[in-house]
Order: C-alpha cells, then structure tokens, then sequence
C-alpha cells in the first residue's frame, strides 16, 4: 500500500472498535507513541528489511524500535517511539512528537500528523494514545542508548496479511483479555503495540 491509498484510507473510513480489551484498575498516567510511516529508498532504511523478497523497496514501511534492556517497563519489547506526557506538552501530539525526536531523532518538522486511534490502558499503569503520521523527507535516525537497543522498519503489507496476526487469551486478576502478535523476522512484535498495529489495519481495510 502506498502512501496515497492510505492517506485515502485513513481520511475516508470511520473508527472500529478497538482490538484491545485490556483494562487496568488503577489511576493512570498519560502517554502517547508515534506510528510513523514512510515510503523507503535507499537512503532512509532504518535496516535490511525495508526490502521486498526482490531487494526492491515496497509501498509504506513503519518504524518500530527495540526498547533498552535496562529498562524498568517493558524491557527490550518491540514499541514505537513515544513515552509519558510532561507538564510541558501542549498535548498527546505534542508528546509523541517530543519523544520520538528524543529516542530516535526524528525531526518533528519533516513528519505530518494525520490522525490517532484509541486511547490504550496498559499493564504498567498507562493511558496510551497512538500519534498517526507520515514522514516526509529522508532521515538519518540517531537513537538514544538510554533508551532503545535499535530502531528497525518493517513494511505495511506485513501487517495486512491477515496470516501474520495471532491472538492468544491471558487471565489477569479474574478477568480475561486478547494479547495480540505479529511475529516478523527475528523480532516478536506483540502486546499493545501489536493491538494498535491491529486496529490501524482493521480501519484502512
């Protein structure tokens, strides 16, 4: 899918339900994670997999980091770049924004911001509201070691293949709730990040 259709998708289609059903009863802290999507070429691919199984760039990628190891939520999970809101956010865009040029160095004025999904309760106690945006000119990416182990890509297309998506039931506190995957490579994509990968499909489809 390029980045015509998807704009054209994205603009066009109502909301669905979201994918996730996890609910945390506890009082919550506001986040916010940046989906960025691009069109790759031989100068802005984060690593090898912006390829096809030609070695030719595909229609739009999405950038997706590995978190630290050290890391006290979530280490080492796959997730997009994003964190908590500060008292200096002027709002949720604004902290998507302001964490991803932090983690990975992504210049807030070459992306475009088209939308947000649903806010997400996750299991470390936050609100997380995922930033829709499109990059629009090449990076050169630098990441924060603090933060995250490696900053990597993987095509749209790979998210649209309905095969690729799995869902197991867990059990938490009596109640139960979907935890959603899209193993790709040698990475494990899963968790919230696999659900908001989840209802983005649902809405452009």
């Amino acid at each position: 899918m390029n980045k015509t259709e998807f704009l054209c998708r994205f603009n066009l289609q109502q909301h669905c339900d979201s994918c996730h059903n996890y609910q945390h009863h506890a009082p919550l802290k506001s986040a916010a994670v940046l989906i960025a999507l691009f069109e790759p070429n031989k100068d802005n691919q984060a690593d090898s997999s912006a390829t096809g199984s030609d070695g030719s760039s595909v229609g739009l990628h999405v950038l997706l980091t590995k978190r630290a190891s050290h890391l006290k939520h979530h280490p080492s999970q796959i997730s997009f770049p994003g964190g908590k809101a500060e008292p200096t956010d002027k709002n949720l865009v604004h902290t998507a924004l302001r964490e991803a040029q932090e983690e990975i160095g992504l210049d807030p004025n070459t992306v475009t911001v088209i939308g947000q999904l649903a806010s997400y309760e996750i299991i470390s106690g936050y609100q997380v509201t995922p930033i829709i945006a499109i990059i629009n000119s090449v990076q050169t990416y630098q990441k924060d070691d603090n933060e995250v182990d490696e900053i990597f890509q993987v095509p749209l297309q790979h998210f649209l293949t309905d095969e690729n998506h799995h869902t197991i039931v867990s059990y938490r506190n009596g109640r139960h709730h979907n935890v959603h995957f899209y193993p790709y490579q040698h990475y494990n994509i899963w968790g919230a990040t696999a659900a908001m990968m989840k209802d983005l499909v649902d809405h452009i489809k």
